[in-house]
């Protein structure tokens, strides 16, 4: 499980990222909230544990950036503000959880676990007479079995998790290819394949932006 935290106490973060260290969580800590313009995968985690009162910037604001950008990562708002006002204002932006301040690491673990747990539960998309059980990661059409590469699955993967959304060509790469020298080509190459699977048009391209999943 991989967990960023987007928090500017230091003592705080630092306690944070030594106890979900401690419990078997890798943890990427933003003591500084304009670090996270440099980061380009969001998706590579699991969880965001994102404090509102920074001194740059509002986390509501990143908040609403993070879901305008249609990066779908659950966000727990970890926050000494406890008023009603507050917390319909974060789940309204699109916050899948809420902690205030003080509170129980503990606590803080048992919801991050919850969110992971609820991101990966078991569930099952048709597409057409394409099949797709996102959690074993078995692909059927027409009740036969299609085995997909590992990169291919990936990137139908990240689709699927961005469904009806244009997704760039630059945050593909990204998230399926990570640090490796490709190009857009390739990607082009994977969405062929995908798409003498899935039905007619149900990958649509944007000329110059990304791909859309119908």
């Amino acid at each position: 499980m991989r967990v960023l935290i987007i928090e500017d106490d230091p003592i705080l973060g630092e306690s944070l990222e030594e106890y979900l260290k401690d419990n078997g969580i890798e943890v990427h800590w933003v003591h500084d909230e304009r670090e996270i313009e440099y980061i380009y995968n969001f998706d590579q985690y699991d969880v965001i544990v994102l404090d509102l009162m920074l001194k740059y910037r509002k986390g509501e604001d990143i908040l609403r950036e993070l879901r305008g950008k249609n990066i779908n990562t659950p966000v727990l708002i970890l926050t000494a503000k406890s008023d009603i006002k507050d917390k319909e204002v974060c789940f309204n932006l699109g916050a899948d959880d809420y902690l205030t301040k003080p509170f129980n690491p503990k606590e803080l673990l048992l919801r991050i676990n919850a969110l992971t747990k609820r991101k990966h539960i078991d569930e099952t998309l048709k597409i057409g007479d394409v099949e797709i059980n996102l959690s074993s990661k078995i692909l059927t059409k027409k009740g036969k079995e299609i085995k997909l590469s590992k990169t291919a699955w990936e990137l139908l993967y990240y689709l699927i998790r961005n469904r009806g959304s244009v997704v760039e060509t630059e945050r593909i790469l990204n998230h399926v290819w990570g640090d490796k020298p490709v190009g857009d080509e390739i990607v082009r190459t994977y969405i062929k394949e995908l798409r003498k699977i899935l039905p007619k048009n149900a990958i649509k391209t944007y000329k110059g932006r990304g791909y859309k999943l119908e």
